[in-house]
């Protein structure tokens, strides 16, 4: 089974200012639904990594959560495709827990799931602190949407998901 692990804010959808709290502020950024399904027709599951520390801040509550994610369920079926889980790190930013995006227990935690070793497993993000996280258990990390700063870094560099998706389905084995 091939696993690809997606960061949601940044790689799915667009950032808002102050975040995503509800439904409407979900949107995706164009063509990333599109290679989702790309990925799940060339047999791919499809895992979402999300750093929602709105949770304990109280500006997110688990209902409005669940409407964002039904959205975002929604839009990706209208174009053929699905994700096979959501994995959510709730901790706030003074919180020091091994499940935040930028440290490697969210990934081993998904993995773990599919009944997978990290090895290999492609992790796309827009962060290179989430990168590092991929690439210290065996990952196989992309970047996308890259700063200046950040394109000579020692990642694989995409404008966005859909070119990650190409080059990841015309030269994987």
């Amino acid at each position: 089974m091939d696993l690809v692990i997606l960061r949601r804010d940044g790689v799915v959808n667009q950032k808002g200012k102050k975040g995503i709290y509800s439904p409407e502020d979900w949107h995706p950024i164009p063509g990333s639904l599109e290679a989702i399904a790309r990925l799940n027709h060339a047999g791919y599951k499809v895992a979402i990594a999300t750093e929602q520390p709105g949770l304990i801040t109280g500006e997110l509550d688990l209902e409005r959560l669940n409407a964002i994610h039904a959205r975002f369920h929604q839009l990706l079926s209208r174009v053929g495709g699905h994700v096979d889980a959501i994995f959510i790190c709730p901790h706030g930013p003074d919180e020091s827990m091994d499940c935040k995006e930028a440290r490697p227990g969210l990934y081993q935690n998904i993995c773990e799931r599919f009944f997978l070793s990290t090895l290999g497993v492609p992790v796309i993000s827009d962060d290179v602190g989430d990168l590092q996280a991929a690439k210290a258990v065996g990952g196989k990390p992309i970047l996308i949407g890259a700063t200046e700063e950040e394109t000579d870094t020692e990642f694989p560099g995409y404008d966005d998901l859909s070119h990650a998706v190409e080059h990841l389905l015309t030269h994987s084995p």
